[in-house]
């Protein structure tokens, strides 16, 4: 059986990668279409060979397509008009905005984490935010041995995560050129902040992963705090996690807890430098998970390092692996 997909926001960076994945994964498509915005439209794209025109993004083109699943990745007031546009006429649509995250109606998935929640949709499925998705992944095996009481989250993410302005400030930063994207030079800098600053101090990228963990996990009392900074690196967001765990653990037993956990990879050596880099996990779909050691500070503390490709794992795959689980279990 094969479905018609639309890609909404095709032309830009994790549009791209939508269209990628889903042909490394031999999605089972029929029929494939691209939209984005009225400028963009007309422009030429790829999928296996194939030239497929952009379409502008307007409900004309949309209602007689019969498009089973839609991909969005064009920003949170195109999603908020457009996707109940998609999902009247029938289609499930797996929007990678913020735009429905944290509506009590829409379920926020990770398919490693929450696949039950898919079953409760309504025609709209929200993708957390990008350092959510692979710190869940990571703490989900934690959370249902152990329990979890609190986390500190840390995070050293991409510039790719601010979109192509991004990554061309860090291209044209490292050869002397002026950047655009950030308020300062990203090229061999730290910026400790991502989004915008909110009244409490906190940036709404800080106050995204505390919410759309407690949500994911279905665990209002979790309590969570988060740093979040842009590092000079073009793909893979890396994520230093603080975990005060409910009951007692042997650090070994976490070993083999991630090395059977689904799509992780464990790789933590000390003896060898063995630990994960943004370097090696860019390009592919898992989470990487080292530096595993007790936090002797706390009863019950543990540290991970935790790292995953954010255009990707943190975007792009996490929604095709929501609408490949849905057609696994279609009735």
């Amino acid at each position: 059986m094969k479905f018609n997909v639309a890609v909404v926001g095709a032309t830009g960076m994790v549009g791209n990668k939508f269209i990628e994945v889903l042909e490394e994964r031999n999605f089972p498509v029929n029929e494939i279409y691209f939209f984005a915005s009225k400028r963009s439209a007309g422009k030429i794209l790829k999928f296996k060979n194939t030239e497929v025109e952009v379409e502008e993004l307007k409900e004309d083109n949309i209602k007689n397509k019969k498009i089973d699943f839609a991909l969005f990745s064009a920003g949170g007031s195109t999603s908020t008009e457009f996707a109940p546009i998609f999902a009247k006429y029938g289609s499930t649509v797996i929007d990678n905005s913020s735009a429905w995250r944290m509506d009590p109606t829409v379920p926020l998935v990770v398919p490693e984490v929450n696949p039950e929640d898919i079953k409760w949709n309504k025609g709209i499925i929200a993708n957390p935010n990008c350092s959510t998705i692979q710190a869940v992944v990571a703490l989900k095996p934690l959370y249902d041995k152990y329990g979890i009481k609190r986390i500190v989250y840390s995070t050293y993410q991409a510039v790719s995560g601010a979109g192509i302005g991004g990554y061309k400030d860090l291209e044209n930063g490292v050869k002397g050129e002026k950047e655009e994207k950030f308020p300062y030079p990203i090229a061999y800098n730290i910026l400790p902040h991502i989004d915008v600053f909110l009244e409490n101090g906190y940036t709404k990228e800080e106050e995204k992963m505390i919410n759309e963990t407690r949500k994911i996990l279905h665990d209002d009392s979790l309590k969570i705090t988060a740093t979040t900074a842009r590092v000079p690196v073009f793909y893979g967001h890396s994520e230093s996690i603080n975990v005060e765990l409910k009951n007692e653990f042997d650090v070994k037993d976490i070993f083999d807890l991630y090395s059977s956990a689904e799509n992780i990879v464990l790789k933590d050596d000390p003896s060898n430098l063995s630990y994960p880099t943004p370097l090696e996990a860019a390009g592919h779909d898992e989470v990487y998970v080292g530096r595993i050691r007790r936090d002797f500070s706390i009863d019950n503390g543990l540290n991970l390092w935790v790292v995953a490709d954010n255009i990707r794992k943190g975007a792009a795959s996490n929604a095709i692996q929501i609408a490949e689980w849905i057609i696994k279990n279609m009735k």
